[in-house]
């Protein structure tokens, strides 16, 4: 097998702002795998410089990794995933653009689609919520009337005008679900007051309210709160899982940061065994990006996979999320192709 890969440039139909700051414009990195008949594997890299990865680091954990795919068997996918470990310790995303073109490749030489091989049926996909990012009253108005469609909003706080944002949002959307995602920005005591108002606005649940250290002041939170309470930054493998029970009553995953198909779908195993909820996100990537969790999307509670529905330029044709129902593609592997 051949590695190779090639830096896309995306840009958002709006500036996506959290409570870390924000871009128009964002890089990743498709990356192919070719076996010796010719035939491609698609995965890509949607790299975080919150978990110290850029494009440059993708690109130059893909050097590293190439002689290692070119000499192994391209079905032993469980394997690779644990000799891309050895070879280096984090660089999530990295490894998950090598563990997604290594399963498209094996679901192109089978002729079924991922959902198919792993035994799931897409119907029991839940819905995927759409994110409105941080910004003034009158961009969050316009944005929640440009997501009319969708009946789940997740709301980023993590602003100097939180209250505002949700109000606002509210008012927009009386009648939709609503989730929220601090981000990690909040004290205990101000997540406290903030989900007093939030249970009054009928948010349905409150992600990551404190920074990812803080698990005893996480646990604070949850024993106070009347809304459940999830964890993104503070959970990144399964190996994180143990200590989190008690701590929230459900976890983010996100490909990108986990480092595998096969240890997102551990995490998702771990999770359930210890009675915690499950959730898949995203970074801004596009469809090809988005594909991998859209099949896995069977096995969760709660999705927010609008990554490449935020795009102005997807170069990518795969899942798609139109009034918030994941339609994960039928074709051989991810079921990706070039827009």
């Amino acid at each position: 097998m051949r590695l190779s890969h090639e830096i896309l440039t995306l840009r958002t139909k709006h500036p996506f702002t959290i409570s870390r700051g924000g871009a128009s414009e964002w890089r990743v990195v498709w990356v192919r795998v070719t076996d010796d008949d010719g035939v491609e594997g698609w995965g890509e890299a949607a790299p975080s410089k919150f978990y110290g990865e850029t494009v440059e680091s993708v690109a130059g954990a893909l050097a590293l990794f190439s002689p290692l795919v070119e000499a192994a068997d391209p079905w032993s996918t469980e394997s690779i995933e644990s000799e891309l470990n050895r070879v280096i310790r984090f660089n999530g995303s990295a490894k998950t653009a090598v563990s997604a073109a290594l399963h498209d490749l094996a679901g192109k030489r089978l002729g079924i689609p991922l959902y198919k091989l792993w035994g799931l049926d897409p119907a029991r996909a839940p819905l995927s919520s759409f994110t409105i990012g941080i910004g003034s009253e009158n961009e969050v108005r316009r944005k929640v009337a440009e997501a009319e469609p969708y009946p789940v909003l997740k709301v980023k706080l993590g602003s100097d005008h939180d209250e505002a944002i949700i109000r606002t949002v509210r008012d927009a959307a009386p009648d939709k679900l609503l989730r929220v995602d601090a981000n990690a920005a909040w004290s205990a005591k101000y997540a406290l007051e903030m989900i007093e108002l939030l249970a009054e606005c009928d948010v349905e649940y409150v992600e990551q309210p404190l920074p990812a250290h803080d698990l005893e002041g996480m646990r604070f939170v949850r024993d106070r709160s009347p809304l459940p309470i999830f964890a993104d930054e503070s959970c990144v493998l399964a190996s994180d899982i143990p200590k989190l029970v008690g701590v929230v009553d459900g976890i983010n995953i996100k490909l990108a940061k986990c480092g595998g198909l096969h240890e997102a779908m551990k995490m998702i195993s771990v999770a359930h065994a210890h009675g915690m909820l499950v959730m898949m996100g995203c970074m801004i990537e596009t469809s090809l990006g988005i594909a991998a969790a859209a099949h896995m999307a069977p096995l969760l509670d709660y999705a927010d996979l609008d990554g490449a529905a935020l795009l102005a330029n997807d170069p990518f044709i795969g899942p798609s999320i139109e009034g918030g129902v994941i339609a994960i593609p039928s074709g051989p592997g991810l079921g990706v192709r070039r827009s």
